[in-house]
């Protein structure tokens, strides 16, 4: 069926096409909920004049649209029933009424005004005008520019055309004073109303470019203060990069060294300076990777693959090296997960064990790695420091953690981060991994 139809839509002609979207944009801008309430809302009171009223006057001002509307409806009611013969108690209310109609409903009150037209013509008979009299030409006009100020401008053109069909089929159907002094006034409707649809459709088209304009330069204020901060947060990281590198570089250069400065030395201090040097040429071609991008925009960075779970047991040798006892247990069939995964589950690892050593030093360290359905666990767990401690802690701001989570977070997991009942510090993490399967289901 939906191929039939999109076949036909395709077979119409160009014309056919057009004139059945004007139809379309007809019946949604003049038929579809033609009767629903909108209220008119209250002016805002924040422009260059009614900023500066008092506040009494200013909370007053909001209501000046209301104002205006109830003034011009009072307009029409005795341009309803001054020389036309027409009863006042009649006429005056069907003039006014699509005019206030127009504060809550405002496509209502153009239908309103057209049914009212042709009533009031028939009782004004004595008016020499044919098909408006002056009230209900005083009123439609009204009725137009409100609706049209309240739309939008196509709704305005609808609201045209529908008025010059109605004045045409009026004069045609040969009704109208039968006296001499009986005279058309479509031609006067059409082109005053057709001069105020006009202002106000450019009135419109003007409001929607300055708020374009104010929405793009409001977009362009705040990326040019995203690119000041993007900036200085470079600027910031180039030094950063500079700073730490230089350290590194004096720390692994030292520890290379100072072997050579001992006469004699133990393996057990050539085995610790050797662990100091490697971890520091480590942290510097891992900082140069990361950092080394905002030192040039024609940086590359080097080709080296990420880490994965796969390089854990290298990563606790180390650590182990570094005086943290840490052990590792590995649950469910493991199997092969997603790049970002990976990853995020080793730099997780990595940070909660960087953490053991700084602010638990003397203590021991077990990671849990679980391979369950679903997803992956992750539990690092450590035991409190030794009362008598030889190296105090190290401060720490908490991005650590702050890391960690950001991590999960973009992964879509969950986690914990708390100390334990004993003292220790305990962090636990499920990062979810979707099957092939389950993502076709």
């Amino acid at each position: 069926m939906l191929h039939v139809t999109e076949t036909t839509s395709k077979t119409h002609s160009p014309e056919f096409r057009l004139a059945a979207d004007a139809l379309r944009g007809l019946r949604r801008d003049l038929f579809h909920d033609a009767f629903a309430y909108r209220p008119l809302p209250r002016m805002r009171v924040d422009g260059p004049l009614t900023r500066r009223l008092p506040g009494p006057l200013r909370e007053y001002a909001a209501w000046l649209p209301h104002a205006v509307i109830v003034a011009a409806a009072l307009l029409t009611l005795p341009l309803g029933t001054i020389d036309t013969g027409s009863p006042w108690l009649l006429a005056g209310p069907l003039c006014a009424l699509p005019v206030l109609l127009t504060l809550v409903r405002p496509v209502g009150a153009f239908w309103l005004s057209m049914a009212a037209t042709p009533v009031l013509g028939v009782l004004g008979g004595s008016w020499g005008d044919w098909p408006w009299t002056a009230g209900a030409f005083a009123s439609h006009l009204a009725v137009l520019t409100i609706v049209a100020v309240r739309t939008r401008p196509r709704t305005a053109g609808w609201m045209w055309v529908v008025t010059a069909l109605y004045g045409a089929v009026a004069e045609a159907s040969g009704y109208g004073p039968s006296y001499y002094y009986y005279s058309t006034n479509t031609g006067p409707m059409l082109v005053v109303s057709a001069l105020v649809l006009l202002c106000v459709s450019v009135w419109h088209i003007r409001r929607d470019a300055e708020q374009e304009v104010t929405a793009q330069q409001t977009e362009t204020a705040q990326e040019r203060s995203k690119r000041t901060l993007l900036e200085e947060r470079t600027t910031i990281a180039r030094e950063l990069h500079d700073v730490v590198a230089h350290h590194m570089s004096v720390v692994a250069i030292q520890a290379e060294a100072a072997p050579y400065r001992v006469e004699n030395p133990p393996p057990e201090l050539e085995r610790a300076f050797a662990t100091i040097r490697e971890n520091a040429v480590a942290a510097l071609t891992e900082l140069r990777r990361v950092l080394g991008v905002v030192r040039a925009e024609d940086y590359e960075a080097p080709d080296a693959p990420q880490p994965t779970l796969g390089d854990l047991d290298a990563l606790l040798a180390n650590v182990r090296d570094a005086g943290l006892g840490v052990e590792k247990t590995v649950t469910g069939a493991v199997r092969e997960l997603p790049q970002g995964v990976e990853l995020s589950a080793y730099r997780i690892v990595q940070e909660a064990l960087s953490n053991t050593l700084r602010h638990a030093p003397g203590a021991s360290a077990k990671v849990e790695i679980g391979y369950v359905l679903g997803g992956l666990g992750l539990r690092v767990v450590n035991t409190p420091p030794p009362a008598p401690a030889l190296v105090k802690p190290s401060p720490g701001a908490g991005h650590g953690i702050t890391g960690m989570r950001e991590r999960v977070t973009m992964l879509n997991g969950d986690m914990t981060a708390a100390p334990t009942d004993d003292g220790g510090y305990e962090v636990t993490v499920f990062l979810p991994v979707v099957t092939p399967g389950e993502d076709a289901a």
